[in-house]
């Protein structure tokens, strides 16, 4: 299968599909601005709280019959413009693939030699987040504005994010897993030197903060330090970047003073690094979102998030060391008194916590709501930092056989460390009210992520969907369900190239994420959350129909409270989300016909954990026979706060091969 790399098959096209929007775009613009300053978000009306009360009436007075004019005097030229631009949009292709150019900063080709099949099997990190990228007079209405520095900013946070290096401590006692509540920093990289790695040699290390400041690019791979592990021998492959701190099981797992005072010159020594980074993007200089103290979001602030970046491992034997790349600039503040961050729930078979960061090695990530345009180009450019491969603009325009006239495109968005193979896109034709304006849809993709010794191609499938939004249409949502499950089946059918005798492609995994607009505790929703689907493929987040598991929290913000000081950075967010009273001040909680709708403060006994709308699925259906697939861990993310109304949500996969297990 072709990807398309322009949205037309000639330039021609392209040409005059410019020269229309360029009609188009004045107009609106301006209906944008005018319908913008309207509708304040929250942020806005505490900073004029100060202002006398006819500042922004007069500024209203003197902006709208400017905007007025302006709107008027461009109409005409729109509606040639218009005239132009809606028939072109019938041979409108219906993505954009984009591939990194600079060929410095690509990895994928790395990635493919990394994994034969031939060790213990692979992880695979997956994210979604509805990222809310409306045109700013609609976006508004969500309590969020700024489109084009948010969208700058997201793609920052998330490669940011996915870039830094991931921490996982081993505990070579079995029975003593205790750390005591000592001074300890993260692994500082040395500021200079002719060796691209440091190995981490210490009795006892934690990371438990650390600010990270690369410039990777997208290239977060060391040579050399893919030797040492694959010479290592260890249980699992570790992912570039993995950062492996061993603590032994010796005088019960405490520092001594001498170590302690080592290990605090280094982090000491780390604070004299530059602070900023070439990110310092508009949208942080914007009273919307100024830095303070313990504002991680970025990674560019003095103090991360204590928890987020540990992963605790107990191990019944020696651990083999991992390197860190020594061009990672990163630095940590010293906690006096912390403990190691246990599951609260010890019957689950993997990890789960709320993440002030976006997992580190990041490699697929399923966004929506990127309708805007601008936006998506500005968070393409900032993505392609770190994802090679990005599939943008997905939808169509216009009038189309099967849909009603669409205005904007699906806002979905996928951005791959590994190749796309193929990639298809299919249109909801059942979309009800403003959601018909939209063409929301699913986009199925066919990754490879490895090969063979004997050259058959290991390959992944992954669908990104948004269904229809507005509350009470169930019907709607199920008959969009059957319709992702059947385009699914046929992709799946029309792009494998394998058959059971003669296997040339072996699957891996096959995952779907998606906001799909419904939870899985609201009375309403019975029927989504009975659904076929739910048979085939696996929610890690749930018991059964209208039960959540307890560790299990709601992706959706309530939009009133995104700029108070709680909660407005991502390590705030975090905390409050931590607590049962924090998550029913901020949460939009499962709708019920008991309880009134506005829920703000209220502390009564609310069902679940908040409304999860945002999901991530994965199958053990139709994958290769002898392998296993297993979640890792799952998280709730807060690296956006501020920036959107959801949580992103993260997922960890790890496909057992079953050759060679300990």
């Amino acid at each position: 299968m072709v990807l398309y790399t322009s949205p037309f098959p000639n330039s021609f096209l392209s040409v005059l599909h410019s020269f229309s929007w360029g009609l188009i775009f004045p107009c609106y613009w301006f209906a944008d601005r005018l319908v913008a300053s309207f509708v304040p978000t929250t942020y806005e009306k505490r900073q004029r709280a100060d202002d006398p009360c006819y500042f922004h009436a007069l500024c209203i007075i003197i902006t709208t019959p400017i905007y007025l004019a302006l709107l008027v005097a461009s109409l005409p030229f729109a509606l040639i413009g218009f005239l132009l631009w809606s028939p072109l949009q019938s041979a409108r292709r219906p993505y954009i693939y984009s591939r990194l150019e600079d060929k410095s900063h690509a990895n994928g080709a790395t990635l493919l030699t990394e994994w034969k099949a031939a060790g213990n099997g692979k992880s695979f990190c997956f994210g979604s987040a509805n990222v809310c990228l409306l045109p700013d007079s609609l976006a508004r209405f969500n309590n969020v504005f700024n489109t084009q520095a948010r969208a700058k900013e997201i793609g920052r946070r998330i490669r940011n994010g996915a870039s830094r290096p991931q921490i996982k401590i081993y505990i070579d006692s079995p029975t003593n897993t205790s750390i005591s509540a000592a001074s300890f920093s993260s692994l500082v990289s040395p500021q200079g030197g002719e060796s691209t790695n440091r190995t981490v040699n210490a009795g006892i290390k934690r990371t438990t903060s650390m600010e990270y400041k690369g410039d990777n690019s997208g290239s977060n791979n060391s040579e050399d330090g893919r030797d040492d592990k694959a010479g290592a021998g260890e249980p699992n492959e570790v992912e570039e970047n993995t950062c492996i701190v061993r603590i032994n099981g010796e005088d019960n797992g405490h520092m001594s003073d001498i170590e302690i005072d080592n290990v605090n010159g280094q982090a000491n020594a780390s604070g004299t690094a530059e602070h900023s980074l070439e990110g310092d993007t508009e949208f942080s200089k914007t009273p919307n979102h100024k830095q303070k103290d313990g504002d991680s979001g970025s990674l560019d602030s003095y103090s991360a998030s204590r928890e987020s970046l540990v992963k605790v491992r107990v191990g019944d034997g020696t651990v083999d060391q991992s390197t860190v790349n020594n061009k990672l600039l990163y630095k940590a503040s010293i906690m006096k008194k912390t403990s190691v961050r246990k599951k609260k729930h010890t019957d689950e078979t993997f990890d789960h916590e709320i993440s002030a960061f976006f997992p580190a090695n990041l490699d697929f990530l399923c966004l929506q709501e990127v309708f805007d345009k601008r936006a998506a180009e500005k968070l393409k450019e900032q993505l392609h930092h770190y994802f090679e491969y990005i599939v943008y603009d997905v939808g169509v325009y216009g009038c189309h056989a099967c849909c009603s006239f669409k205005f904007v495109n699906s806002g979905l968005l996928f951005a791959s460390r590994y190749p796309v193979m193929d990639a298809a896109y299919h249109c909801y034709p059942n979309g009800k009210g403003t959601d018909s304006l939209a063409s929301k849809g699913a986009l199925f993709l066919k990754v490879q992520v490895g090969s063979t010794p004997q050259d058959q191609r290991i390959v992944g499938y992954i669908s990104c969907t948004h269904l229809q939004a507005i509350a009470g249409d169930t019907t709607v949502r199920c008959e969009q369900l059957d319709m992702l499950q059947d385009w699914l089946s046929e992709f799946r059918k029309s792009t494998s190239s394998s058959s059971t005798a003669n296997p040339e492609e072996l699957v891996a995994f096959d995952v779907i994420c998606g906001d799909l607009n419904f939870d899985n505790c609201s009375s309403e929703d019975k029927l989504e959350q009975q659904h076929s689907l739910f048979t085939h493929y696996k929610d890690p987040c749930r018991i059964g129909p209208g039960e959540d598991k307890p560790w299990a929290i709601g992706t959706l913000l309530d939009p009133e409270g995104l700029y108070d000081e709680e909660v407005c950075t991502p390590d705030n967010l975090q905390k409050v989300l931590e607590s049962e009273e924090g998550r029913k001040g901020y949460l939009v909680y499962p709708t019920s016909k008991n309880h009134n709708s506005s829920q703000k403060g209220r502390k009564a006994s609310l069902k679940g954990n908040g409304r999860r709308i945002d999901y991530m699925l994965y199958t053990e259906e139709g994958l290769y026979l002898e392998w296993k697939v297993e979640v890792e861990e799952f998280s709730f993310i807060t690296q956006l706060a501020g920036l959107t109304d959801h949580l992103p949500v993260a997922m960890r996969l790890t496909v057992s091969t079953g050759e060679d297990d300990p």
